[in-house]
């Protein structure tokens, strides 16, 4: 699982049997979304966990092998709050699948 730069790394701490890192602990910090997305696949990525609200209307999804989770904020204290919607999310992902979290 990658979190990208908006992705509170905090959340990892909930997320017990998933091997968690950062496009920043990467160096991918940079590449833009067509190309992280890209990345993360080659390198065996299965999930992508992003706050960028944008992603959706700039990338096509349809035979990607990476599902990508789209976090409605960056404030860990309301992601926390909301942590089960979001482990939910994550659990029910497959590959090439878009899904939109709304965290209260």
């Amino acid at each position: 699982m990658l979190f990208d730069q908006g992705t509170p790394s905090p959340l990892r701490r909930f997320l017990d049997g998933h091997l968690v890192t950062t496009a920043f602990v990467l160096g991918w910090q940079t590449l833009r979304n067509g190309e992280l997305l890209a990345q993360a696949e080659a390198a065996g990525f299965e999930l992508l966990i992003t706050t960028d609200q944008g992603l959706k209307y700039q990338q096509n999804l349809s035979g990607r092998q990476i599902a990508v989770l789209v976090l409605n904020t960056t404030s860990w204290p309301r992601i926390q709050i909301g942590v089960t919607i979001v482990l939910s999310a994550i659990n029910k992902a497959r590959a090439g699948s878009f899904v939109e979290v709304a965290v209260p």
